[in-house]
């Protein structure tokens, strides 16, 4: 379909007949969802929609700023952290997060601020433990 539109010919009989000779090879046969009802059909919708569901299919992090995306990886690793069978896992985890936080720190990522310190290993162990906090 690299082909150029014959002059002369007009534009919808060439649309057409390349869609036709592109049907005759076979090339629509292996569609995903072929033969299935469109995604959404008849459904009214919002404005913006389609950003909405891109963002849900690509789970929050495709397309954000890298400064979000390391945020988004801070919380995911606090929570493993605190999940982590050991202190000594813990303590890995926060050490390899705290490495990407202070790489961030010394060469700025685009997007909004960073507003994000290294975690305090200790203290975060403690809190895996449910000790109190020493003043």
């Amino acid at each position: 379909m690299t082909q150029r539109k014959p002059p002369g010919m007009g534009f919808e009989s060439w649309i057409d007949k390349q869609i036709r000779e592109a049907q005759e090879r076979g090339e629509f046969d292996d569609l995903p969802s072929a033969g299935k009802p469109l995604p959404g059909a008849g459904e009214a919708l919002e404005e913006d929609w389609w950003i909405k569901r891109k963002v849900r299919e690509e789970e929050g992090t495709a397309g954000l700023p890298p400064s979000l995306v390391l945020r988004k990886e801070a919380e995911t690793a606090k929570a493993r952290a605190l999940a982590a069978r050991t202190d000594d896992e813990a303590r890995a985890i926060i050490g390899e997060m705290n490495a990407k936080i202070l790489d961030a720190l010394r060469k700025p990522l685009s997007g909004p601020p960073l507003n994000l310190m290294p975690f305090d290993v200790d203290e975060l162990v403690r809190e895996r433990k449910g000790t109190p906090r020493t003043p």
